[in-house]
Parts: structure tokens; C-alpha cells; sequence
């Protein structure tokens, strides 16, 4: 396996801890009744991360048999490392700021949910392009 696979490998095991550790705080808003937007706040935040986590095992286990560069295959991790760590911070954020970080504007924390969607959204986006790109000249 490559470096670069099992750098991902590893993060994606810490971002999946982090998903799972969401479902502490998504718990105890159920069992204490919070506001239906806490509730979904915290769903959110425990099922999404672990998914990223999810994905970024698959595309460890695919990215050795990319016929690109190192430099290529890191470039596909870093851009999912930004993404995945950006939405760790941005979604327990939209649950203490109760802003959903949507849209621009926002002040204080809520800018921070905002600047880590955007990031994250963005980022993804890029990691989907590379790999398309990367599977794309390993046809041939």
C-alpha cells in the first residue's frame, strides 16, 4: 500500500472516532428533549462524519492502482483530509451557534460553520474531480 494510502487510512480511522464520539452529545439532546434542530444538528454530525470517514477507506484501498504520480494521489488526499476535518469542526459548530452555516453573512462562531461548510463542500468537490481525472488516465 502506498504512503499516501495509509496516511488516509489513518485519518480516516481519527475522523471516524470523532463521528462516533458525535453520538455522545446526539444522545444525551434526545434523552433531555432539545429543540428538534439541536436533535438534527447532532444526527448529522454522528452519521456524516463517519460516511466521509467510510469513503476515505474505500478510496485508500482503490488508490494504489491509480497509474498517476505520488504527487497526484497526494494531491486526492489532501484534498480529502481538508474536507473531512473541516466538517469535524463545522458540524458540532452549527449545533453550539444553532447556525446551520448555509449562508454568508453569519458573525462570530457562526462564520466559522459557514467558512467549514464552504471548505469542506469545496474541497470534496476538488477530491471528486482528481479522482475522476485519476481514473480516467488509468484506463489506459
Amino acid at each position: 500500500m502506498d504512503l499516501s494510502s495509509r496516511h488516509l487510512v489513518f485519518h480516516a480511522a481519527v475522523v471516524l472516532l470523532i463521528g462516533l464520539l458525535y453520538g455522545a452529545p446526539y444522545a444525551k439532546a434526545i434523552k433531555r428533549g432539545a429543540a428538534a434542530q439541536i436533535v438534527n444538528s447532532w444526527r448529522v454530525a454522528h452519521l456524516s462524519i463517519p460516511l466521509g470517514a467510510t469513503l476515505m477507506f474505500a478510496i485508500a484501498a482503490v488508490l494504489p492502482s491509480f497509474t498517476v504520480s505520488a504527487g497526484f494521489k497526494w494531491s486526492i488526499v489532501g484534498a480529502l483530509l481538508l474536507s473531512s476535518y473541516a466538517f469535524c469542526l463545522a458540524t458540532p459548530l452549527a449545533v453550539i451557534t444553532s447556525d446551520r452555516g448555509l449562508a454568508s453573512g453569519a458573525k462570530g462562531l457562526a462564520r466559522l460553520v459557514y467558512l467549514g461548510n464552504m471548505v469542506g463542500a469545496g474541497s470534496s468537490l476538488l477530491a471528486a474531480a482528481l479522482l475522476v481525472c485519476a481514473g480516467f488516465i488509468s484506463l489506459w
